[in-house]
């Protein structure tokens, strides 16, 4: 292990931290993650974050109670990140044509016209809930935000579609879906 080859570095308090919590640290990384090869990596990260803040977390009530929060967030992270990745993947290597024989093209250059004039989030929700079809979860996943915020953020921008549409093309882009 890295921490034995500079063991003389490291103040005896630590590493016998270390000991006593590397391996609690990598189970909580585990089921965390459920990634066996990944949560030995997510503990060994965690304690190097924790060693460069050793000085205030070996003051703190609960260093154990740290260390595990670092973890979590490690685990958070690893997880949004690979969520983000695979959607990324699904959205851009899809093997399926989603082209029609005879697109409205007036109509599809009005919604993205309508579409751009929405802030970012309102846009993100719409197009992840409505045109990729994702679940409200899914989306919450992909855009880091809670379930609850894209449904106040869907509902909104579809108003402001249908306002911007004249309600057009909103019943479409929504597929009639409540």
């Amino acid at each position: 292990m890295l921490l034995e080859d500079a063991s003389a570095e490291f103040p005896s308090e630590f590493h016998d931290f270390f000991e006593r919590h590397y391996a609690e640290l990598g189970r909580l990384a585990h089921l965390l993650t459920g990634e066996a090869d990944a949560a030995d990596d997510l503990a060994a990260d965690a304690l190097t974050a924790i060693w460069h803040r050793w000085d205030r977390v070996r003051r703190a009530d609960h260093p154990l109670a740290y260390a595990r929060g670092v973890v979590t967030n490690m685990a958070r992270n690893r997880i949004r990140g690979a969520v983000r990745e695979r959607r990324r993947v699904a959205l851009f290597w899809t093997r399926h044509s989603d082209r029609t024989d005879d697109p409205d093209v007036a109509a599809v250059v009005d919604v993205r016209v309508a579409l751009d004039r929405l802030p970012f989030r309102k846009r993100a929700c719409v197009v992840l809930r409505h045109a990729f079809d994702l679940s409200e979860k899914d989306t919450a996943l992909a855009l880091g935000i809670s379930v609850g915020t894209v449904k106040s953020q869907t509902s909104k921008a579809l108003a402001e579609l249908e306002r911007t549409l004249n309600g057009r093309a909103t019943e479409e882009l929504a597929g009639r879906r409540n």
